[in-house]
């Protein structure tokens, strides 16, 4: 084995200051993936903040395919099917045009864009619940289904922002908690096992990233836990309201920031 080789493998310089913060990201990807999408502003930020944007998105990804296996296992047989496979197809062809962009683009141009668009669908989601006849035919339309697909699948390669995008897409359609839950864990499952090859490619997943993702596992498992306790006993609207709030508030992270 090179010396190159015994690097890759090697434990990450991580400063001891830093590890508690990866821990809260880590329950953070637990109770999103337990369905509230928003948290995923958390895990986002903090994983950004320690390891710089770009390398950040390919120590995540493992753990949020731990994290998308799990919720599967919890919720999987509510899901609804037919959403998985109308949103799969755009989805992959999004994060084709994502890794396209991140071989050129810097990420501070992304983000406020992402940002702009989350914050536009949270405001119209609003304005249906207010008055639900308006734009009622929108959400089940084909044209809608593909153009939030695309967009789920660049702004999941770019930023591991798709959470937030996907969640109002479904709160769109009216899907129930559980189904809620259920589908965007098949969805994510899948598109997230998609996307490991063009991490490879960018070189943003190695043998020293996996070793962080196993440290953090555990704590994917104790978020996971919160998630589910806090969801089985919430009501269908406030649940509604807490997945808007949430939305927005990543969506406007991403502007100011």
């Amino acid at each position: 084995m090179t010396e190159s080789q015994e690097l890759s493998i090697s434990m990450p310089e991580v400063a001891m200051n830093h590890w508690p913060l990866l821990a809260l990201a880590a329950i953070g990807i637990g109770i999103t993936k337990s369905g509230f999408s928003g948290v995923s502003l958390v895990h986002v930020l903090i994983f950004a903040h320690v390891f710089g944007a770009r390398t950040s998105t390919g120590i995540v990804l493992p753990m949020l395919i731990a994290g998308d296996t799990m919720a599967m296992l919890m919720y999987g047989r509510h899901a609804n099917w037919s959403y998985v496979r109308r949103m799969m197809t755009p989805a992959i062809i999004g994060v084709v045009i994502g890794w396209s962009l991140m071989h050129w683009i810097d990420e501070a141009a992304y983000r406020p864009l992402i940002g702009t668009i989350i914050l536009v669908l949270a405001t119209m989601q609003i304005l249906r619940m207010v008055r639900e006849s308006w734009m009622a035919g929108v959400p089940h339309a084909t044209w809608f289904a593909w153009c939030m697909g695309i967009l789920v699948g660049i702004t999941t390669m770019l930023a591991n922002a798709a959470g937030p995008v996907f969640g109002l897409f479904l709160l769109a359609i009216g899907l129930p908690k559980q189904e809620f839950v259920a589908t965007a864990a098949w969805f994510f499952l899948l598109l997230n096992i998609a996307k490991i090859p063009f991490s490879l490619n960018l070189g943003l997943i190695r043998g020293d990233t996996l070793v962080v993702n196993l440290l953090l596992l555990p704590l994917i498992f104790i978020g996971l836990a919160i998630g589910r306790a806090i969801i089985t006993r919430i009501p269908q609207r406030a649940f509604d309201l807490v997945i808007l709030a949430f939305s927005a508030l990543a969506a406007i992270q991403m502007l100011v920031r």
